[in-house]
């Protein structure tokens, strides 16, 4: 096969052949058994709590101004064609009153990385504690959406949703038990820059659900996309508002599920990251 300019073959755009469902390919692998009705449902009811309280953000403020959708001063020219690709810039070093990253550059670049560090955050089991809930939406936050948005979340945590998700009242979880929340960027782009106000989208990837023996809440994982408006405040970029949507989620692999424990283990013994793009 000879390869194009390009470096593909030619027939990359052959076509492919859709079984009717219930057959497969004879050298394909056979996949798992579908969860039950009932266990679907627990988990997309978890997801729709989460995405709902999240959803609150949309509501701390106004649009900013947008920009011409010109790159940034340190922006990789060479790599405007990838959303993803790393540039020459340094990460974020430093870390605000809250311990969250903070001071990112005034730079498209420096947008997407705080976009996506926020989106950690905000997905993290922090916020399922009003402590450490408060801290975080302070941190992220500019003035002005941070305190609307405090009262609002309070109630979105409820006891009702917290018992929902499987955790006590004041958001910790049953004993013997370890609950995992933790969301991971996948890739991020600015759909709009300016000097004074970005919207950045962050695809991510998530865990969430309650890890240990007799847990009637596993495990799983989400895939979601988070849109942050942010605005330049006080030499640091801030979230304006965001608002979140599922997907794109891709086709889920054949990997053995872990069991409980080894779970619960994985989650005290590997430490979530920080995203710096």
């Amino acid at each position: 096969m000879s390869l194009g300019d390009d470096g593909y073959g030619d027939d990359r755009h052959m076509t492919r052949t859709r079984l009717p469902e219930g057959e497969f390919a004879p050298h394909a692998q056979p996949r798992r058994g579908l969860p039950s009705r009932r266990n679907l449902m627990t988990v997309v009811g978890v997801v729709v709590l989460l995405i709902a309280a999240i959803a609150f953000a949309n509501r701390g403020g106004g649009d900013g101004s947008s920009g011409n959708g010109g790159s940034g001063s340190g922006t990789d020219k060479g790599a405007s064609s990838r959303a993803t690709a790393p540039t020459g810039t340094k990460p974020v070093e430093g870390k605000g009153a809250s311990g969250l990253p903070s001071g990112f550059a005034h730079s498209e670049q420096g947008v997407q990385s705080a976009a996506a560090n926020f989106a950690v955050a905000l997905g993290s089991d922090g916020m399922f504690r009003a402590d450490t809930r408060h801290a975080i939406v302070a941190a992220v936050h500019t003035p002005d959406a941070g305190s609307a948005l405090q009262g609002d979340l309070d109630k979105a945590y409820s006891p009702d949703f917290l018992k929902n998700v499987g955790l006590q009242p004041d958001g910790t979880a049953p004993k013997g038990l370890t609950f995992v929340s933790r969301t991971v960027p996948v890739g991020s782009k600015a759909t709009e820059y300016g000097d004074d106000s970005a919207t950045v989208e962050v695809w991510c990837t998530g865990l969430v659900g309650l890890a240990g023996q007799g847990s009637t809440k596993p495990v799983a994982q989400t895939w979601f996309t988070l849109t942050e408006k942010l605005r330049w405040v006080d030499n640091d970029w801030k979230v304006a508002s965001s608002s979140q949507k599922q997907g794109p989620a891709p086709v889920s692999g054949d990997d053995r599920a872990a069991g409980a424990d080894e779970i619960a283990n994985a989650v005290s013994g590997y430490g979530g990251f920080t995203y710096a793009r």
